[in-house]
């Protein structure tokens, strides 16, 4: 049951990118580009993704999942190092490409070598994000 309500949410995120506009990197530029061409549809396709989500989250208090488990734990916010250089890579990332997580992986379907490029670069950052950070750690916490 997990899994096809998983490959649901997953269909239904895919189709609402691709609709969204969200997969085509000129439109995700677009909306980047502040002092030029500037396409506001963006703030739209995030408002709708934010404001069910906020709603969505609500709801959940003193509930359980439906396929079991629970849901995952109110996060502390924490303003520091990481987040701030975590967030500025990944809006480089996604400036320069035009492309996030989920749009990068559906352009596998479309993105040519490009694409592909991305991808594995985006991956290799996830895999080494934790050692660099734990790196950025020590050397702060030595000096």
């Amino acid at each position: 049951m997990r899994a096809l309500i998983s490959l649901l949410a997953g269909s239904l995120f895919g189709t609402g990118l691709l609709i969204s506009g969200m997969t085509d990197t000129t439109k995700v530029q677009g909306w980047l580009d502040v002092f030029g061409q500037w396409d506001p549809t963006l703030a739209f396709v995030m408002g709708g993704a934010i404001i069910p989500m906020l709603v969505a989250w609500r709801l959940t208090v003193g509930r359980q999942p439906l396929t079991g488990g629970q849901y995952p734990p109110k996060v502390a916010f924490a303003l520091d190092r990481r987040l701030i250089l975590g967030s500025v890579l990944f809006g480089m990332g996604w400036g320069l490409a035009g492309l996030c997580p989920g749009p990068a992986l559906a352009s596998l379907s479309y993105g040519g070598v490009d694409g592909t490029i991305f991808l594995i670069s985006m991956i290799a950052g996830m895999y080494a994000a934790p050692t660099l950070g734990a790196q950025l750690d020590r050397t702060a916490n030595a000096a």
